[in-house]
């Protein structure tokens, strides 16, 4: 097949995190075995080097300048923007990214019949898919997350940055969302969660489950469990759900361990940490690291990995990322979606834990249980390897590419 991947972030390394991590992988398993032409944004840190890593990646490549961050302009563009949400329906979050020159890229790329199918890489590249490509090709939206209820779970939980804005969004998604997936001749979901919200929009859709997945390369198991009392939180610190998540578990987790644990540490890994998260780093114990070359080294080195999510759709790569290291882990509801970890039907694979008690409670079996430790690592390991490899990730997705998509396939 020829197959177009829309995605205006840019996605490489792989090891930047966020959604780029899924397309990375996606894109690699269809580039294998199809023609791929990928159209993507190129941002301010963007390198020659990762251009030139990304084009060996795929067949053909083209860039485009992301368009100023809307966050500088003026008073009167938000009002015009949010105007344009109002009556066209498409959010500023998505207008934000959106490239004249890219959309006539795309469009001319479609009608002169280069390719049997167009795959949006995250909801936010959909503005580019016109409502006719279905009559010419097969069009498919990779949904990282329903956005519509994100901002739900947002508002219900308190994190939400601007309440008021939201409370006024939420039905303006909730219509949103429900219009663009009407464009696709096939809709992907992460969960089972975001299915049945998406599927509650559009009843008749084809929407296959495909889960995310780990590099077990990149991600080996840990051969030695280091003990001691070192927590890790990994993630992308500019990303409204982690900041939430390690501020929270600072503030009301981190110090009831500390009196039980004196020595215990809190690692927060992940690139872009903004001033909040930066301001945790003079908190007893916990260190900013930022970014690093290799997460995996850290990971490798923490007594526990903690996933205390508190909103954010969608099975999380940190989560993944950190059973395939064979990390203990401790997470949320949020942090654990889309995994069985803890049913009457399988073998225990992380602890959950929701209020700050539950995860002192967790946190405590662990520090004292050594072979409890090994029991999750050994259990999550092996979860990810038989259910979460890209390789299983980019088989469904190819198959929803030729249109034999298995809708009920986890």
């Amino acid at each position: 097949m020829n197959i177009l991947m829309l995605s205006s972030t840019f996605p490489y390394p792989p090891t930047r995190g966020g959604t780029q991590v899924r397309t990375f992988n996606l894109l690699k398993y269809l580039s294998q075995r199809h023609t791929v032409t990928l159209v993507t944004q190129r941002e301010g840190d963007v390198t020659d080097a990762e251009v030139a890593g990304l084009r060996d990646c795929v067949d053909h490549l083209a860039i485009f300048e992301r368009p100023p961050d809307s966050q500088t302009t003026g008073i009167f563009q938000k009002i015009q923007r949010f105007g344009r949400f109002l009556q066209q329906g498409t959010p500023p979050s998505v207008l934000n990214r959106y490239s004249v020159e890219m959309q006539t890229w795309v469009d001319n790329w479609v009608e002169a019949g280069k390719c049997d199918v167009i795959t949006c890489e995250h909801s936010v590249n959909e503005i580019y898919v016109q409502s006719h490509f279905q009559k010419q090709l097969k069009t498919i939206v990779n949904v990282h997350s329903s956005v519509y209820a994100t901002c739900r779970n947002q508002l219900a939980t308190g994190i939400s940055e601007n309440s008021l804005r939201d409370k006024i969004n939420l039905p303006l998604l909730r219509r949103y969302e429900q219009s663009y997936c009407a464009k696709f001749s096939a809709i992907v979901a992460t969960t089972e969660e975001d299915k049945i919200q998406l599927q509650e929009f559009n009843p008749n859709g084809e929407i296959t489950v495909i889960p995310n997945g780990v590099d077990l390369v990149s991600f080996p198991k840990r051969t030695t469990d280091p003990g001691g009392h070192r927590l890790i939180f990994i993630g992308a610190m500019d990303n409204l759900a982690n900041i939430d998540a390690v501020c929270f578990f600072s503030n009301e987790v981190l110090p009831e361990i500390q009196k039980l644990y004196p020595d215990t540490t809190f690692d927060i890994v992940g690139s872009h940490p903004v001033s909040e998260v930066l301001a945790l780093d003079q908190k007893p114990g916990i260190n900013v690291i930022g970014r690093v070359p290799s997460m995996v080294k850290y990971l490798h080195q923490a007594t526990i990995c903690v996933v205390p999510m508190r909103t954010g759709f969608g099975i999380k790569n940190k989560t993944l990322e950190a059973m395939a290291a064979g990390i203990p882990i401790v997470a949320s509801d949020r942090g654990l979606e889309g995994l069985a970890i803890d049913t009457a039907n399988h073998t225990l694979r992380a602890l959950r834990a929701n209020k700050p008690t539950e995860y002192v409670t967790a946190i405590s079996q662990l520090f004292d249980h050594p072979h409890l430790r090994s029991e999750l690592s050994h259990n999550a390991r092996q979860l990810v390897e038989t259910e979460f490899t890209w390789d299983i990730a980019g088989k469904s997705y190819e198959q929803v590419c030729l249109g034999r998509s298995n809708t009920n396939s986890v």
